[in-house]
């Protein structure tokens, strides 16, 4: 069967849903023309009309009756709007391998050339159309999901100079000299053009990222979560935005029916209940079919005592409220303590198991840290639906301290549903989007937790300034991409961060991304060092299913082996501290002992 059709009662319900959507197209005022308002139109009348199994099978073509010629018009001049000065020559380089040429390229009058532009992963068709001085706009990637996202460059016409262009939209675009050797995806600045022709070295390129395929993504697009929302609160979270001692933040999920929900809180063994009113945000999975939108609910409880067990419930009278849960804030004076850290996780089933098992195992441990790739794809709600299913209750009870890795911010499109899961400290470096980098003082020891994600440049002046600042004993950073590892070293970081470790003496790196396990020897100035107390010691593993089985040890590996679904519980007892690596069945993988 053709993609462009719905099957079976679909076919008959097309006749008479079309009069109904295009009658109210007709007298629908687009907000801003843009085509988000196009898409969020769209999909809300396709689930007023079609149940998930029509809307698995539409296509390209069945999408196209669905519009009307003003939505049409947004969608063909929309994805790009800018102004040049002078006559000029756009050029349009699309994935040949993309199945589905966009509607709109040939209508508006775009030709496809013999051109063509190449880098390693992709070859690219160039399409061109000549222009007057004025407005330009340029249309979507196609309404498939086609990752390599098609690129732009202008050049003038004749021996007119080169064009004063003029980006309205998107914000902060940049424009380079198109050459071999640039980058067009922001996302994967490591992916430069090989191949370009004569005539189009020089002509000024746009660049872009690889998410922005996703804007008009409706084909193979519709999802369904297996655990919706509900009134009643679930997916209860513990993190830190504050101190530790005499804070904590919680986070819940209702359904949209429940906008206002409370917090109430006790001292274990005491009837004096605090009611706190929690900040809700609304969050939106256009393609989440059975669950589109949400309220996400935030409780910052402060003043409270250290050291000391509280119990919580959370609710509305409308929606009823939770079983009674509990935590213990931190001792204020420097004490014994301890934490879990995992690898990516990737909202494994199997990971749930491990984390719920090293729960139980470890009654003693007081956080937790995820180095990164928490989900598989950081904008699909119901990829995080899986993740907080599997982990169960167990972040009811402990905090989790988050880093995003590339899987949570991906495509280069954000990490906005990333941010709004967690409430985390705002303290980190000018530049990055706040809660994504941030530090925390707990005990003796303190705590980098660095978006590896954003721009490295910008964070180094913070990493000093936090280590500079601090009189902890041990000093830890935790980010997604290992500098150093067998399989493709991260020089960037390297040059950037590594020497600022190496001299404030940070005794540990903790990463994930490649999925096996690695410690390595103390190690200064890229070289390995003799002594045990001095040098980093950079740590990857693993909390999901492994890969890399292949990957040679390097000389400063410790110890490397390939694993699945380990996780490491570190503690720490003034200054000394014990670090052991533990697999599903609580085997002892690696161990090792620090004192200072």
């Amino acid at each position: 069967m053709e993609r462009n059709q719905v099957t079976h009662s679909g076919r008959i319900l097309i006749a008479l849903a079309l009069t109904f959507i295009f009658a109210g197209c007709s007298e629908k005022t687009l907000p801003d023309g843009s085509v988000k308002d196009v898409m969020d139109d769209l999909v809300t009348r396709l689930y007023s009309n079609y149940n998930k199994s029509q809307l698995d099978t539409i296509g390209h073509n069945f999408v196209m009756q669905f519009l009307s010629p003003e939505e049409k018009h947004i969608l063909s001049n929309s994805h790009y709007k800018f102004d040049v000065d002078v006559p000029v020559k756009v050029s349009i380089m699309r994935d040949s391998d993309q199945k589905v040429v966009p509607f709109w390229l040939p209508e508006s009058g775009f030709t496809k050339t013999s051109l063509t532009v190449k880098n390693s992963h992709s070859t690219y068709e160039v399409w061109q159309k000549d222009f007057k001085a004025g407005k330009i706009g340029l249309g979507i990637n196609g309404f498939d999901r086609h990752r390599p996202v098609y690129f732009v460059s202008v050049q003038p016409l004749g021996n007119d100079a080169s064009p004063n262009i003029n980006v309205q939209h998107p914000a902060r675009q940049l424009i380079v000299d198109m050459d071999e050797g640039v980058f067009t995806y922001h996302d994967w600045t490591e992916l430069v053009l090989t191949e370009v022709p004569e005539s189009l070295k020089g002509s000024k390129m746009f660049t872009t990222i690889r998410g922005r395929a996703r804007e008009a993504h409706i084909v193979d697009a519709f999802r369904i979560t297996a655990w919706p929302s509900g009134d009643l609160p679930d997916q209860l979270i513990l993190t830190w935005s504050a101190d530790p001692s005499n804070s904590v933040d919680i986070q819940w999920r209702t359904s949209e029916n429940i906008a206002n929900s409370v917090i109430k809180y006790w001292k274990q063994g005491n009837s004096d209940t605090t009611t706190l009113t929690a900040e809700p945000f609304r969050m939106e999975d256009r393609m989440l079919q059975n669950d589109r939108y949400i309220y996400r609910h935030t409780a910052k409880l402060r003043g409270l005592e250290p050291s000391t067990d509280y119990q919580y419930i959370a609710g509305s009278s409308n929606g009823g409220f939770t079983d009674v849960n509990s935590f213990k804030t931190m001792p204020k004076p420097v004490s014994e303590f301890s934490f879990i850290w995992f690898g990516d996780v990737h909202n494994n089933e199997k990971w749930g198991e491990l984390i719920q098992k090293a729960d139980a195992r470890h009654p003693d441990n007081d956080f937790y840290i995820i180095a990164g790739d928490l989900v598989n794809t950081g904008l699909h709600r119901d990829d995080w639906d899986e993740l907080f299913k599997f982990s169960g209750n167990v972040f009811a009870s402990r905090a989790l301290m988050p880093v995003p890795g590339n899987h949570d911010n991906q495509d280069g499109l954000g990490a906005w549903m990333y941010k709004e899961m967690f409430s985390l400290p705002e303290n980190g470096p000018a530049g990055v989007v706040p809660e994504m980098t941030y530090a925390i003082q707990h005990q003796n020891a303190l705590f980098l937790m660095i978006d590896a994600t954003s721009p490295v440049d910008a964070q180094t002046s913070w990493i000093r300034e936090q280590l500079a600042a601090t009189s902890a004993d041990w000093k830890f950073a935790v980010f997604h991409f290992p500098p150093f590892n067998a399989v493709s070293n991260y020089e960037r970081i390297i040059d950037a961060w590594v020497p600022v470790f190496d001299e404030f003496e940070v005794d540990f790196v903790m990463s994930g991304h490649y999925h096996y396990y690695l410690r390595s020897k103390p190690m200064v100035n890229r070289e390995v060092v003799q002594e045990p107390a001095k040098g980093t010691r950079y740590l990857i593993s693993i909390g999901a299913s492994g890969k890399n089985e292949d990957a040679q040890k390097p000389d400063y590996a410790e110890v490397q082996f390939a694993a699945s679904h380990i996780y490491q519980h570190v503690k720490i007892d003034g200054k000394k501290m014990e670090y052991v690596c533990y697999d599903m069945e609580g085997k002892v993988r690696d161990r090792f002992s620090l004192s200072k």
